[in-house]
């Protein structure tokens, strides 16, 4: 047709005649950590090769996932432009349906809980943060653990690790919810933990920081280009780390206020304006 720039938004672009061409490469986890991966995911790192060989330009969500696409495709880093994204918007208004919903979702007697807001996929390491619960409940009665997220192709290990746990009681699987109850957990939750083992951007830990609410995060990828000094993180993989950042903000009113301010801080800096903006100047340049 006469369109000037077509874009794929999730790793294979369509061929065009005559029209420019981005595609959006989101991370690298099926060439990095292809044990993380379902079957069709692998299929991605093909499709990025097949796009840069017919002149696609690549369009990243953080400078890391930038630099590993030229890293590993060999490809011009004038034609690879990382745009950051903005930050997913859920209501702040809950009616008594939510706030009902909300409840029946913890578990029984819960004073405190860490909330997590993710697929149970391997790269999350939802086994990791309920090995890390295990660490710290004992100590800390009134604090629970609540997986947010709908099952994935991490299930037989997460189910494993719960059912293990000496704190299974308290620890609660919500399974997909609707962004209502999304947002009540979000924001009653003393701390969001999010132990990812390797990421693009990170959508979950950004919401919750623009919510006050304090994060725990790793070390992995891009989420310190992301989160910046807006979260508590730790080594990928460490339990005994990530039980301790945990265990520090829920024993210190302190910390969990001082990650709190520095994470609304963090997250202001991220807009879907200044998203737009960036891809619309990459547009023009493709033109």
């Amino acid at each position: 047709g006469e369109c000037d720039v077509v874009h794929g938004t999730n790793f294979v672009v369509p061929p065009t005649r005559r029209a420019g061409r981005v595609v959006t490469v989101h991370d690298l986890t099926a060439l990095r950590y292809p044990q993380m991966c379902d079957g069709p995911t692998l299929l991605y790192p093909e499709l990025i090769r097949r796009a840069l060989r017919s002149g696609a330009f690549v369009h990243t969500p953080s400078r890391f996932v930038a630099d590993e696409v030229v890293e590993a495709f060999g490809a011009d880093p004038a034609r690879v432009r990382p745009v950051h994204s903005g930050i997913p918007k859920r209501p702040r208004i809950y009616d008594e349906r939510a706030k009902r919903a909300v409840a029946d979702l913890l578990p029984a007697a819960t004073g405190r809980y860490i909330v997590s807001l993710a697929t149970a996929e391997p790269r999350k390491d939802l086994p990791g943060l309920v090995a890390a619960f295990d660490e710290l409940a004992g100590a800390r009665p009134d604090v629970a653990l609540v997986l947010v997220g709908p099952p994935g192709w991490g299930e037989e290990d997460l189910e494993r690790a719960v059912s293990a746990s000496p704190f299974a009681g308290r620890i609660a699987r919500t399974g997909w919810v609707d962004d209502t109850v999304a947002a009540g957990l979000l924001d009653a939750a003393a701390v969001l933990a999010y132990p990812s083992r390797y990421e693009g951007f990170g959508f979950p830990p950004l919401e919750a920081m623009a919510r006050g609410v304090p994060v725990v995060s790793t070390l992995a990828g891009a989420i310190p280009e992301v989160l910046g000094d807006g979260a508590s993180l730790v080594p990928v993989g460490d339990v005994a780390a990530l039980a301790g950042a945990l265990a520090e903000v829920l024993d210190s009113e302190t910390r969990a206020h001082e990650l709190a301010t520095a994470g609304r801080h963090r997250a202001g800096e991220f807009s879907w304006a200044q998203c737009a903006e960036g891809l619309a100047a990459l547009y023009l340049d493709v033109a």
